[in-house]
């Protein structure tokens, strides 16, 4: 699936934000797919991102098995998305087809449980439930979320729920954290 960030229209302006000088998180994939870009647009965006190391770049994809890069920027975060058991192979190929220094998990939207993980190499894991009004729609459930979080706390990895969590988790039920490296990238320039 591509969309607006697959549109040659979209590339100039989307890279005009990343040249300002104040330190920033991008979500450079939010709308697409990293395994669906074209080769001209990541030789692009790699090269811009050299030049501004005072963000931190996260890149999502579902298909890690259509990729095959080496980034070795500190300033760039390889990530993956898992919505159910089925899918958490996705964090073994990323880290096999994708060779990086920070990884990530997007467990968004929650399908069903996702069972055992293995999160070496993980810094930081997001959950979120599914949004809209799709027919068929799937809320999280908690015991789902309660299943990442223990596993993701046993192997010291930290945790960010997003707000779509707050009416299955509660207010005492969620977690917002970040990894250092992405903290001190942001802020220690302010």
């Amino acid at each position: 699936m591509t969309d607006d960030f697959s549109t040659p229209e979209y590339m100039p302006r989307k890279l005009r934000l990343i040249d300002s000088a104040e330190p920033h998180n991008y979500l450079m994939t939010g709308m697409s797919d990293l395994s669906d870009w074209r080769p001209e647009w990541n030789e692009e965006i790699f090269d811009r991102i050299g030049r501004n190391p005072q963000h931190a770049y996260l890149f999502l994809t579902k298909r890690p098995e259509r990729l095959d890069m080496s980034i070795d920027d500190d300033n760039v975060w390889m990530g993956v998305t898992v919505t159910c058991r089925a899918d958490k192979q996705r964090i073994a190929t990323l880290r096999e087809r994708v060779r990086a220094r920070h990884y990530h998990v997007t467990f968004e939207p929650l399908f069903g449980p996702v069972g055992e993980l293995d999160l070496a190499g993980v810094e930081w894991i997001v959950i979120g439930t599914e949004t809209g009004r799709r027919r068929g729609r799937v809320d999280a459930h908690v015991e789902w979320v309660s299943e990442i979080v223990e596993q993701a706390r046993r192997q010291g990895v930290p945790i960010f729920m997003k707000e779509d969590l707050l009416p299955i988790m509660g207010e005492n039920g969620m977690i917002q954290e970040l990894p250092e490296a992405l903290k001190q990238r942001v802020w220690k320039r302010r």
